[in-house]
């Protein structure tokens, strides 16, 4: 370095890394050890290293010149350029006419560079492969010296870290390779941790993961995860989960079993309906592996004293301590915890048994009067402690009315409804059986400050008569006979003992409120038009029909019903009273109408989360084998058929006689109903093509909504297998009337409530599928022949179409569905065999 004469410092020279300058340097450093011991001739590695070089930018503007006759390991001459004047030595590096110290000690750098690729292919045990083993790492310099050597090691590390980072991105996008390894699996279940701990994880997508995942570990967090969740919100999804764990593998069946098995212990109802779904499920396997199914050994555990009864006295449930108190001691070291299940059971074979009965029957009328005889015969059995599985809290069966249960309109089967006297409890399990008040004795019609939670006699109001407490009396000994009615003497209030005439005809509120000062005045006018409104739309009164002797019944308001019962019950002073109902069904298959009941009820939760008012009514479904089970009856409705036969008239012109006029509130309201609730269904016929879409199996409350019942026809099936009502959904004539004719404002309204329907069951499409996509695993029930029924179901949802697109999809559907000929055929058919107006 002595002979280099006029060289300035370091400090000096001036290299501007920027692109833009014409002094920039970089250097090539050799990606492995072999390349320092190559011997090739000066041409190759020149051509080699400038083909390396000119592969990056900024070498390709900014190279080194070297000599021609340097043969140094790791120079390179990059570009042709004069080397007059140019100095080389054993380890320096050329920089135009100068030359420098080395920029960096290549040991130093090679190795950084191994550092660097051992720990990128250590983790995923193949790592980043480079294209070309002779093609070197390039590094930048920006200082010289031994400083330098410091800031490339720092460098090294910046990259390093930066490398691992995308590292990481990387191994959480292609988790799912057959290549990843056991970091990449870490990292994929660290977040699938986060998502299951997640407040957005609930019970649906649980049930999805439990169903696609094929990790026994995931399906077992899945299977323990059940218990965080309240118990309302699994039994949504019991059928699912039931279904798996009878037609899927092992794991999936292992993951589930500790959750009901758990909930069987604890509830009489859970392992009621467990062992009901597990014995329809499992009757779709052959009967070989069906004695020796999986699903099978579990519903015997579940009706079997092991489940139920603990080694240890000590160990027993609040119910069994509760049961087994009227049990002797000393008559075995077992408790009766099995005598649990007993009574209802039998009550619901009961009941399944007077369905049979009736079925033998050629007409309804005999029908009617066999159930009669039937639930008095069965009355004489309760109370006991057996409740409906179909109600919503918890209570005792006390009483059956029978002189109220009707057999409905059915050609072929006998399916009835039945009118339950029950006293709501605290719980059915643990509560006390009230005690038997025989049909003889009446209660006495207590008062609302008479009732058994009131013990204490009320004090008088003022301006009123004393009134005598009469206490309740729960034995039937201290109950009063019909004698002894004459005897009691009640003294009448005082209360209210002006005349009606003193009072002014202009004061309506002045009879509840006279303690109010200034009157409420009305004038004539409306006076004379609400008069004239109440006459025009009486009610129309049902005649009693041999052939449909269910039409006067349901037909009935509920309010009436209940006051008329509660009146002639010896139940009736209970304050804890209710009146229940439930349709008792057999001879029908009754899983595709748990289905139908949880797509409604999911798609109900879709539109009021997305706050539509589209209105459905979903009724509650007990399947209680393959072949019988019990619905919740839907109040105050009466079929369209029953509409069109009691009244002669047309649906508009009975909208008119029950609701009023066309610009009354009554109607107007119940119009806006009836928009509501076609809109609704119609999307729900849609989506699950509900076929056999008569006027009988179509209702109409008293507020004007409609409902579809009976989905025996859904997804693939129909009717005979014809598949001969091809329209959407039903929408006649009589139902585009109602809404105001076809340019009316509500039909618009119907129609922009359908578009705003479909494209929020869209986004929530999943979850209605997942409900659908389960049931058909291992189900040979007729809505899932063929195999094309998901892929289609999840076309209906249109997910490719804009919004746009959707409204004209819409529009085709509505005009469709009103033009078809086959609905008219259809019910014209129905008339023709059926009698089904």
């Amino acid at each position: 370095m002595a002979e280099l004469h006029g060289v300035p410092p370091p400090s000096q020279i001036d290299l501007n890394l920027s692109p833009t300058h014409s002094s920039t340097s970089a250097v090539s450093c050799p990606s492995s050890p072999s390349s320092y011991a190559s011997s090739a001739s000066a041409s190759s590695f020149s051509s080699s290293c400038s083909s390396s070089c000119c592969a990056h930018p900024q070498l390709q503007q900014h190279s080194f010149t070297s000599s021609s006759q340097s043969s140094t390991p790791g120079l390179c001459s990059c570009s042709p350029s004069s080397n007059s004047g140019s100095v080389s030595g054993a380890d320096g590096f050329l920089v135009g006419p100068l030359l420098l110290e080395p920029v960096i000690d290549p040991a130093v750098a090679q190795q950084a560079c191994q550092e660097v690729l051992q720990k990128l292919q250590g983790p995923t045990g193949k790592g980043y492969k480079q294209s070309s083993p002779n093609i070197p790492l390039r590094l930048e310099t920006r200082v010289i010296g031994e400083e330098d050597k410091r800031n490339q090691i720092d460098r090294f590390e910046e990259m390093e870290m930066e490398l691992e980072e995308k590292k990481d991105i990387f191994s959480l996008t292609s988790f799912n390779t057959p290549a990843s390894s056991s970091s990449s699996s870490a990292t994929k279940q660290s977040w699938l941790l986060r998502l299951f701990e997640s407040k957005l994880f609930d019970v649906s997508m649980a049930i999805a993961y439990l169903y696609k995942s094929k990790e026994p570990g995931v399906q077992a967090y899945i299977g323990n995860r059940l218990f965080s969740f309240p118990d309302a919100e699994v039994d949504v999804y019991l059928p699912q989960l039931l279904n798996m764990y009878v037609h899927m593998d092992e794991d999936v069946g292992d993951a589930i079993r500790p959750y009901v098995v758990h909930r069987c212990h604890h509830s009489v109802a859970f392992s009621l309906q467990c062992s009901w779904l597990l014995g329809a499920y499992s009757s779709d396997m052959h009967i070989s592996t069906q004695r020796h199914s999986r699903g099978n050994k579990l519903r015997k555990l579940i009706l079997s004293a092991q489940l139920h009864t603990d080694l240890r006295m000590g160990e027993r449930t609040e119910f069994c301590r509760t049961v087994c108190l009227c049990l002797s001691e000393g008559l075995s070291r077992w408790c009766g915890c099995m005598a649990r299940l007993t009574p209802q059971r039998d009550f619901i074979k009961s009941l399944m048994g007077i369905g049979k009965r009736l079925a033998t029957l050629p007409s309804k009328e005999q029908k009617t009067q066999r159930l009669i005889s039937e639930l008095s015969v069965l009355n004489h059995k309760l109370p006991s402690r057996v409740w409906l599985p179909t109600s919503a809290f918890h209570h005792h069966v006390v009483r059956i009315p029978h002189t109220q249960g009707v057999v409905l309109n059915s050609k072929d089967k006998a399916p009835y409804i039945i009118y339950v006297e029950v006293l709501e409890c605290s719980s059915f399990e643990t509560a006390p059986v009230p005690s038997k008040i025989p049909e003889t004795r009446i209660r006495s019609a207590c008062s609302a400050e008479s009732l058994p939670d009131c013990g204490v006699a009320t004090e008088p109001r003022p301006g009123c008569g004393a009134l005598i407490t009469v206490p309740n009396y729960d034995n039937d000994d201290e109950a009063w006979a019909v004698d002894d009615i004459d005897q009691l003497q009640v003294e009448l209030p005082d209360c209210h003992t002006n005349s009606c005439d003193n009072i002014s005809q202009f004061s309506v509120d002045s009879l509840t409120s006279q303690e109010s000062k200034e009157p409420t005045f009305i004038a004539a006018g409306d006076i004379r038009r609400r008069l004239s409104e109440s006459l025009a739309h009486t009610p129309t009164t049902f005649w009693r029909d041999p052939e449909d002797p269910s039409a006067v019944v349901l037909k009935e308001p509920w309010e009436e019903k209940v006051r008329r019962i509660r009146e002639a019950s010896p139940y009736g002073s209970f304050p804890n009273w209710r009146l229940l109902s439930v349709i008792v069904k057999c001879g029908d298959d009754l899983r595709q109408e748990l289905l139908a009941y949880q797509v409604l009820s999911q798609l109900q939760n879709i539109w009021h989360q997305e706050r539509l008012p589209l209105w459905l009514k979903p009724y509650k479904i007990l399947v209680l084998s393959s072949d019988s089970g019990m619905i919740e009856p839907v109040l105050n409705a009466v079929s369209l058929h029953q509409v069109r036969k009691q009244s002669q008239l047309r649906l508009l012109d009975y909208f008119l006689q029950e609701h009023g006029g066309r610009s009354s509130e009554g109607f107007l309201s119940a119009q806006r109903n009836f928009v509501r609730s076609c809109a609704a269904y119609s999307l729900v016929c849609y989506l699950l093509q509900v076929k056999d879409r008569h006027n009988g199996n179509i209702l109409l409350d008293s507020e004007g909504h409609i409902i579809h019942i009976d989905f025996g026809f859904i997804l693939s099936s129909s009717p005979r297998n014809l598949g001969f009502e091809t329209s959407a959904f039903k929408l006649t004539g009589e139902f585009v009337d109602v809404m105001g004719g076809l340019d009316g404002d509500m039909f618009n309204y119907y129609k922009m409530l359908m578009l705003q329907g479909l494209i929020a069951a869209r986004k929530h499409m999943e979850k209605v599928v997942q409900i659908v996509e389960i049931m058909q695993q291992g189900s040979h029930l007729p809505c899932f022949h063929g195999s094309s029924t998901i892929r289609q179901l999840k076309e209906r949802f249109h997910m490719s179409l804009t919004e746009e697109q959707l409204q004209l999809q819409v529009e085709q559907l509505v005009d469709g569905s009103m033009r078809s000929l086959t609905t008219k055929l259809y019910d014209g058919f129905q008339y023709f065999t059926n009698g089904i107006m």
